[in-house]
Formats: C-alpha cells, structure tokens, sequence
C-alpha cells in the first residue's frame, strides 16, 4: 500500500468517483462532505449518485478499509478539493464552497503538504486561496505545493475518463506543477501537462465556453431552418460531407454542471471582452425558450383543430442521453415550464420518479399523448414505435437515427 494520506472534499460526481479510483491503487483515502446521509451511504459501501462501474468500485475499496468517508478533515499528505461552484443569480460564480474547504483544511495542513484544487474556479483563485492560507498560517507560507487541476469527464464515462483522459496541471510554482504531477501519474494514464495555475484556470473555463459556442451556432443554425421549413438534422448531416466542417446537432438548448454554467465565470468578470461568450450563452438559453414556445403552439393548433385539450408526451428530462443527471437540465425547465399551463406527461428512462411531474414509460407516453415532443435522444426512445395519428416534434432527431 502506498503510505500516502489523501482526502478529498466533496463526494458528488467528481469526487465521489476520484475518491474511489485513488482509493483502488491502494492509497489510504478520506472522503468529506458536508451531508452526513452522505457519509453514511459510502460507509456502508454504497453510492448515492448513478455512474457506470462506481458501486462495485465504492463497494471494494470500502470493504477493503481502502476509502472512508467522514464530514469533517484530518491531517494528510494531500488534499483534494472537488465541491461546486455554482452560478450566483447574476450570474457570477460562487466559490463559497471551496473557501469553506480551504478553511476546514487550514488547521490541518503541514509543511510539504500538497494542496490542488480541482473544483471550476474563477482565474486567480488558486493564488487567492495561497494568500489566504499563507495569512492564517504564515508558518506554511512558501511551505507548501498549492495546484489547480481541472476536471474533464463525461457523465456516463467519469471512472473511465478520470483515468484516461490528459490532464492539465497549473501550479503556483514550477515545484508545485512537478508535486501535483507525481501524484496525479499513480492513478492517471493519460499525458500530464505542466503548466501555470492561472493558465490552468483559464484552460477549463475555455474548454467549456468553445463547447457552448459551437452549440449556439448548431441551435441558431434549427431556428433559422424552422423558418425555411429545412430539415437541420439533413442540413448538417450533408454540410459536414465537407472536410473541414463538423458542425454539432442542435438540442432544447444547454444542460450540466459545465458547459451551461462555464462560460459565466468569464463573461460576468470580463464583460468587455467577452461579447461571443455572452451572446452564446443567451442564444442557447433562448433555444430553450423557443422550444417551449413551439410546443405551445403545436397544442394550440391541436386544441383548434380537435377541440380538444391534448396530451403531451415529453421525452426526456435528463440534460444529456442516457443518464439520470438533470443539473441544469434544459429539458427539465420545459417539463417544469409546461406542467403549469399544459397537460403533460413525461418519459424519463433514467429515473423512477421526480416529484411533480407525471412520469410514464415511453411506450405509454407515445400510445395515451396526443403530441410527442421529444427532448433528449435516449436510446429506449430510438426506433419507438409511433402511429401515424401522433403530432411529433422531434427536438433531438432521435426518431431518424
């Protein structure tokens, strides 16, 4: 086993996984948070979010006395800091959670001690945190290695990617950089790339912003098409015969923990120079709204044509195909949005109940609605048998693949 200490903070989708990938290369791990049903379940071996190949990986290294989870910090070798940071009404990224870790932490650090925070941050964070600790504890100052390392996974693939994937590490100092990269080689086998903290910073936050970017122009692209009656999903596919053309596939608009929160932390600090960020980001919270709006519409033509009220079926409330994960989930806010003016039904393959929503099987949706819209193309809507007679708005072109 190796004699290293590691405690990570926060046990949520980033953390959660990360702790249980350390743990299984036999270094001694402690999980914190804040929850203590939370600790609880991962004593017992078990988890409380869904992730492929997580629970028998949780389970072994709990059973094993590998990971153990605790609400509160002791002295290690190496801390992790994992927790959210949410996005402020307006608009501005909140980092409360991460200075509430680095003051839990402060007390128990010691000289040599690795300090790398992997939670999205704003740029400069990492050296704030430096001069906050250094203030508390001006015993440690330039006594520690102090990094920030981005996350960079896929919900769905999280134990997968943190292995996998390359990972860029930005330290105070050079010295720090080589620290955090040692630690990150016993667990990782992509390619460490050195480099400095605020760089790093930046680095998730463009990733993230360049993602959204090239959504907005994929959803802009369908509301133009809507108006010319064009088929995007044709257009694209056809567009993109070009060799150097990849354009995305348009969707209800962003979801997620990264990309629809990312682009944020820049466009509210640095509004000047920011202006594609921030139109971006505004384009695809309007694609959101759109949908709503031609949903309403398709049940007003109905109603008009039928004189009846119908039965929509929404398909899909998860931010992303296959998953349960419904943070920032812009299908959810339709769903949401349309269950206070409108019959609804919704078919959620991924999760058993949600409260105040009606939530059907796919097959029921499609036989008792009256229109069909759906929003996220998960697999068990592919190939979905659907009678003629249905009204269908295929937001994601999953009834084509």
């Amino acid at each position: 086993m190796n004699d290293i200490r590691v405690t990570v903070l926060g046990l949520g989708y980033i953390g959660l996984p990360t702790s249980a990938l350390i743990a299984s290369r036999k270094i001694k791990t402690a999980g914190i948070d804040i929850n203590p049903g939370i600790v609880d379940t991962i004593n017992r071996g078990e988890i409380h979010i869904s992730e492929p190949d997580l629970a028998g990986l949780v389970r072994y290294v709990v059973e094993n006395g590998l990971l153990s989870a605790s609400v509160s910090p002791s002295p290690s070798d190496v801390f992790l800091i994992t927790v959210p940071t949410p996005i402020l009404p307006d608009k501005s990224p909140d980092i409360s959670h991460v200075m509430s870790c680095v003051e839990s932490i402060t007390p128990c650090l010691s000289p040599s001690n690795l300090l790398i925070i992997e939670s999205t941050c704003p740029v400069n964070t990492t050296s704030e945190i430096k001069d906050h600790i250094y203030n508390k504890r001006p015993d440690l100052a330039g006594r520690l290695y102090i990094a920030y390392c981005p996350e960079r996974v896929l919900p769905g693939r999280i134990i997968y990617e943190l292995e996998n994937n390359d990972r860029v590490i930005g330290g105070i100092n050079p010295e720090s950089a080589q620290k955090a990269m040692g630690f990150y080689s016993l667990f990782v086998k992509g390619k460490l790339h050195p480099t400095d903290a605020k760089t790093a910073e930046m680095c998730k936050l463009v990733e993230n912003s360049y993602r959204d970017a090239n959504i907005a122009f994929a959803n802009e692209l369908s509301i133009l098409c809507d108006h010319l009656s064009i088929d995007v999903f044709e257009l694209i596919s056809l567009t993109n015969r070009h060799p150097r053309v990849n354009i995305l596939k348009p969707s209800p608009g962003v979801g997620g923990h990264c990309i629809a929160v990312d682009p944020y932390f820049l466009s509210s600090r640095y509004p000047e120079y920011t202006r594609m960020i921030t139109l971006s980001r505004q384009l695809n919270n309007y694609k959101t709204q759109w949908v709503i709006e031609k949903i309403r519409n398709t049940a007003l033509e109905f109603q008009h044509k039928n004189s009846k009220t119908p039965l929509i079926a929404l398909m899909g409330i998860s931010f992303k195909p296959d998953i349960d994960d419904l943070r920032e989930s812009p299908s959810l806010h339709i769903a949401r949005t349309l269950s206070k003016t409108h019959n609804i039904t919704v078919s959620e393959p991924n999760i058993a109940l949600y409260d105040g929503l009606k939530l059907s099987s796919p097959d029921s949706a499609v036989r008792e609605a009256d229109i069909i819209a759906f929003l996220v193309a998960h697999k068990e809507f592919k190939n979905i048998n659907i009678p003629g007679t249905k009204t269908v708005l295929d937001f994601c072109n999953v009834t084509k693949e």
